[in-house]
Parts: structure tokens; C-alpha cells; sequence
């Protein structure tokens, strides 16, 4: 009788603890802009910034990210990469694959001395969105 009160004891502590690892970080967005390659592989200018309000969702238990823009971005996170970290800047990258299929890296920096102003990056090989987010 006490191995089985133990047991269910441990069982319970493990599922808890289970859950403590990971979480849920939503965001919301305020605008956005593109910046991609022109015919010659050389970096246009970034687009004019588009006021937008949509949720970003980073789920670390399900190992990706969610942008639900009007057509969904789902990114499987595939690497998590380690924190950089400067005087202006704190960077949290992911190496992902998109729902196509297309490898791209999702950075999330924090600019310390913009008021930590937070943003998020997704950039492929021929382009790179920016959004402007905040926490929920």
C-alpha cells in the first residue's frame, strides 16, 4: 500500500514538473515591413511599415511558432539557438522550417536602448519580415 502511495505521489510530482519546462510567450504585433533581394541577389530597402495587429504565439512545448496573419505562418522550430547578447541588443534565434517546408531563422531581439522595443525577425535566403511586437 505505501509503494503505490509513493508511486502515485512520484507520478504526480513528474507531470507537474513536466509542465513547468515549457511555455507559452504570446505576443502582438504593430506593424511590419519586407526587405528582399533584387535579380542581382543585392538587398533592396526595407518596405514601408504596414500597421498590423495580429497574434504571434511561441510555444517551446509544441517547438514552434505561430504567426496568425490571414494566411497562417507555421514555423517548426528545428534548432534552438543560444542567447547572444550585447550593449544594444538581446537575441533569441530559432532555426525553423516553415509549413512549406522552407528553411528560414526567427529571431526575437530586444533593443535595450530603444526602450526594449521588441522584434521579430524571419528570415529566409532571398527575404526578411520584420514585425514590431510586444507581450500580451
Amino acid at each position: 500500500m505505501t509503494q503505490i502511495k509513493l508511486f502515485i505521489v512520484l507520478l504526480f510530482l513528474g507531470l507537474g514538473s513536466q509542465n513547468s519546462f515549457s511555455q507559452n510567450y504570446k505576443f502582438k504585433t504593430s506593424g511590419f515591413s519586407v526587405l528582399e533581394k533584387n535579380e542581382k541577389g543585392k538587398w533592396g530597402k526595407w518596405s514601408d511599415l504596414e500597421l498590423v495587429n495580429i497574434l504571434v504565439s511561441l510555444d517551446t512545448n509544441k517547438s514552434r511558432i505561430v504567426v496568425y496573419s490571414q494566411i497562417i505562418q507555421l514555423f517548426e522550430i528545428v534548432v534552438y539557438q543560444p542567447i547572444e547578447e550585447n550593449d544594444t541588443d538581446i537575441v533569441y534565434s530559432f532555426t525553423c522550417k516553415d509549413n512549406n517546408g522552407e528553411d528560414c531563422t526567427l529571431s526575437i531581439i530586444t533593443r535595450k536602448k530603444q526602450g526594449n522595443r521588441k522584434q521579430l525577425y524571419i528570415s529566409y535566403d532571398n527575404r526578411i519580415i520584420v514585425y514590431n511586437i510586444f507581450n500580451m
